[in-house]
């Protein structure tokens, strides 16, 4: 094992064994679901940047993984939507932390009636060789997990993910991300590495490996300001600003002509014809606008007609031109 992902070990292991709220700042409130209680421990050791867990996603009781359990909080959103045995799968490489999500998930058991501690299979297992088989999943996420690998393990970590996805499944993630550059000496600090901030990459970079390792359709849900690492408190000689980002990517077949990203881009039409075909598949009607990924919104650029593109919002939440 690299000795960086030794140090996470660590830091993850004493967070199990004794929570630390403050370990990671959550900047998504937490679902409020009819019948659904979560347990204060559970809530304490929610280690993430955002959520993954959205009922869109969870239609017809998706089978569901989900890499680096923390407290279990979100295995346990999962298994809202599905509550069947063994219907979501948690894995973690952290003895103590399964440990953990297993007594609280008894806890969980107490407060929540509908609820069973064997909805939910744990298996201890590395993110980078997952103990899943091959195209058996349907919805997989990971919270805040793979922003502390570098970047050949997060090659790894998402190659496994598409691997063991079924056909157009999804893989839900959310993570910090950086525009600034990140000094090398903090890039190299296992401990800051560890609690997510130093191995936060450019939003572009990030999509661009999600793409790489071939999925299709890539969905930014979220970007919301998370971090200030300052001169101050570390070992920078500038203010560096994070932001927490929630990401969708869907195994759909990869287009010829590149990737569908949404970043939150809309083309409305305001031209004098009843409507605009661009003869790819793409029809405008006047005035009504249509949510377009950044491919698209980029040959409409181009057309030269009546059409508005609008900046990315980094805000989408489904339809559109794909």
């Amino acid at each position: 094992m690299e000795t960086y992902l030794e140090t996470t070990h660590n830091v993850y292991k004493q967070a199990a064994e004794h929570p630390q709220k403050g370990l990671c700042c959550t900047t998504t409130p937490i679902w409020q679901l009819p019948g659904l209680a979560i347990p204060k421990r559970m809530l304490d050791m929610n280690y993430g940047c955002g959520s993954t867990a959205n009922a869109r996603d969870l239609v017809n009781e998706p089978r569901v993984l989900y890499v680096g359990v923390g407290g279990g909080m979100e295995l346990l959103q999962f298994a809202y939507f599905n509550r069947k045995e063994g219907g979501v799968i948690g894995v973690d490489v952290v003895d103590e932390m399964l440990a953990a999500s297993r007594q609280n998930f008894k806890e969980a058991e107490a407060l929540n009636p509908w609820f069973k501690s064997s909805f939910i299979e744990l298996k201890k297992g590395n993110a980078l060789d997952l103990p899943i088989e091959d195209s058996s999943i349907d919805v997989a996420a990971q919270n805040c997990l793979f922003n502390i690998f570098t970047q050949s393990d997060l090659k790894k970590a998402l190659s496994e993910m598409y691997r063991v996805l079924k056909p157009h499944g999804r893989l839900v993630l959310s993570d910090p991300v950086c525009e600034s550059e990140m000094p090398q000496a903090l890039k190299e600090d296992e401990q800051l590495r560890a609690l997510c901030l130093s191995g936060a990459m450019p939003l572009k970079d990030y999509i661009n490996m999600i793409t790489e390792v071939g999925f299709g359709t890539v969905e930014i849900r979220a970007k919301r300001p998370y971090r200030i690492l300052d001169p101050a408190h570390y070992n920078t000689d500038k203010i560096i600003y994070i932001e927490s980002v929630e990401v969708c990517a869907i195994k759909d077949p990869m287009p010829t002509d590149g990737p569908c990203v949404f970043t939150g881009k809309t083309a409305i039409y305001f031209g004098n014809e009843e409507y605009f075909d661009d003869k790819n598949g793409h029809v405008l009607m006047p005035n009504q606008p249509l949510a377009v990924c950044d491919k698209t919104a980029g040959a409409l650029q181009k057309t030269g007609s009546d059409i508005f593109i609008s900046d990315s919002t980094y805000f989408y939440d489904g339809g559109g031109c794909c």
